[in-house]
């Protein structure tokens, strides 16, 4: 019998719409496995490493190893060699160990403690990441390499050695640091002279890295606690700034005020120890530290933007339980601002800040500036995927939301300017790509190593223009002017030196773009 033609276009039509239906189910399961592949799964992570970035890792990891004092230890710098073995020998300490802050000799203990904190803050959150492309273990061993140093440098409760070497007797010699044979005076704080800012700082380092060795090395884990509390003590009892009291230290790492590392030790405390009177301290101060609702550049003298990102944490993950109400409005106080921070580094942002270059890297300051792009960027991440792991949506900034990717998107920005996507056309980041400064300024790369020079025939070293015999592989230079250009000569002090605390910022920052996308886990149970 002879079908009837309309029941024929019905079936076609049935047929039709389960394959759309069909295609449309296919298209959002994949999305869906797409989403919750690249979310949840670390194993996504390993298959989607970036590269470039790894390579950066690995390089910027050994300015470290540049850096080091002391007796070294499975040296992988072939030009350098044991330094500084007396460091400390008058006052019977070992201080030998530690790092040189930047290109001269002498051992600030300010800036080398952020420069631990900020370490071991790229550790707890993208230690993963390290661990990806084999850089975990090294980054382990130089915040090591300092903590030992900050453990000796403080011998009883209420003293703490801040500085080894006299920075204006240093600036007269141009020489290896293997080759020093002048004096090497130490600079203490103690009740009679306090140093808030440093003794906090040195808490907070000794904290944080506290939480990176917890499950490596428990006695270790513990003895930095120790002294991050005593140190925190002494810190908010004698209170004063350690350039008020030693006016000498002015001239290099000059301290504007003590809140900020208060703060930022108190915070840090209060993760590795999950005691609430850490988080009622930073609710109490805050009203006369905190400067809420007025952002600042996260930098070695400034902790505030970190406090507000890190106390952030404890309001994406933490729990109510046991939190006060006004320790409670606090965390949201300190949340506000840092989004506040945040939203002035996005460049379409309605509060977007005009502290930037024509190619857009942010610029704060002539002397070191690629500190502020490294470090806004090492901040923009890690709130991106706070809000990633927490499923915040948005970022509000003054009537307009922004996604998280968003400000991945800006870090991602600074970070390629840096390794050579720039009017330069070069790299910042020593030895990476095949083109970057030749003549960083840094005594022990400018020297070459059979060179039979003394302290003050050593400044021929330093005036030549020729490259350096050696690389200082690792170094982020100071960076560029606000016009977007270099210069490439070892005088050039504010833009050709490197530091510690630039190189920490720079792995954490790397650290956390290592893989395409990325998610956060609580180092902590608060």
């Amino acid at each position: 019998m002879e079908k009837e033609p309309h029941k024929d276009k019905r079936w076609v039509w049935r047929g039709l719409i389960l394959v759309i239906v069909a295609l449309v189910l296919a298209a959002v399961l994949f999305s869906f496995r797409k989403y919750f592949h690249r979310s949840n799964s670390s194993d996504a992570d390993t298959s989607q490493v970036v590269d470039k970035y790894a390579n950066a890792l690995s390089i910027a990891m050994q300015f470290f190893d540049v850096q080091k004092s002391g007796k070294l230890v499975n040296n992988k710098i072939a030009w350098r060699g044991d330094s500084a073995m007396g460091d400390g020998s008058e006052v019977n300490l070992d201080l030998s160990r530690g790092m040189y802050d930047a290109g001269d000799h002498v051992k600030f203990g300010f800036p080398m403690a952020f420069t631990a904190t900020v370490l071991s803050w790229a550790i707890l959150e993208y230690g993963n990441h390290m661990n990806m492309v084999n850089e975990l273990e090294s980054a382990q061993e130089s915040l090591k390499w300092i903590t030992d140093f900050l453990i000796n440098a403080h011998p009883s409760e209420n003293v703490m050695y801040i500085q080894v070497g006299d920075p204006k007797l240093d600036h007269t010699c141009w020489e290896r640091p293997e080759a020093m044979t002048g004096k090497r005076p130490l600079t203490q704080v103690n009740a009679s002279y306090p140093g808030t800012d440093v003794a906090a700082e040195s808490a907070a380092a000794m904290a944080a890295a506290s939480l990176v060795f917890k499950s490596i090395d428990s006695a270790y884990s513990r003895t930095l606690l120790k002294h991050a509390k005593q140190l925190f003590k002494f810190a908010d009892t004698y209170r004063g700034s350690y350039s008020i009291s030693i006016p000498k230290v002015q001239e290099f790492y000059n301290s504007t005020g003590f809140g900020d590392e208060l703060l930022w030790a108190a915070a840090w405390i209060y993760h590795a120890t999950e005691d609430k009177s850490y988080l009622r301290y930073v609710a109490t101060n805050g009203n006369t530290f905190a400067n809420w609702g007025n952002p600042s550049w996260f930098s070695w003298e400034n902790k505030l933007a970190g406090v507000q990102v890190l106390l952030s944490r404890v309001n994406f993950f933490g729990s109510n339980k046991d939190i006060s109400t006004e320790a409670s409005l606090s965390l949201q106080l300190y949340r506000q601002t840092a989004e506040t921070f945040l939203c002035g580094l996005l460049p379409e942002s309605p509060e977007s800040t005009s502290q930037r270059t024509a190619d857009g890297l942010v610029w704060v300051d002539q002397w070191n500036p690629l500190q502020y792009s490294v470090a806004s960027s090492f901040l923009a991440v890690v709130y991106s995927d706070y809000m990633l792991s927490s499923q915040t949506s948005n970022l509000y900034c003054n009537g307009k939301l922004y996604e998280p990717t968003e400000l991945r998107n800006f870090a991602v920005s600074q970070l390629d300017y840096i390794l050579g996507d720039n009017p330069m056309e070069m790299s910042y980041l020593v030895g990476y790509g095949s083109r970057y400064p030749q003549q960083v300024h840094h005594r022990g790369a400018s020297i070459p190593v059979d060179a039979n020079s003394n302290c003050s025939d050593g400044f021929k070293w330093l005036h030549t223009r020729h490259p350096n015999p050696n690389v200082a592989v690792g170094a982020l230079v100071g960076g560029p002017s606000l016009s977007d250009t270099y210069t490439d000569s070892r005088n050039n002090t504010k833009e050709s030196e490197p530091t510690t605390y630039n190189s920490a910022l720079l792995v954490g920052l790397i650290s956390s773009l290592i893989t395409s996308s990325s998610q956060v886990e609580s180092f902590v149970k608060n």
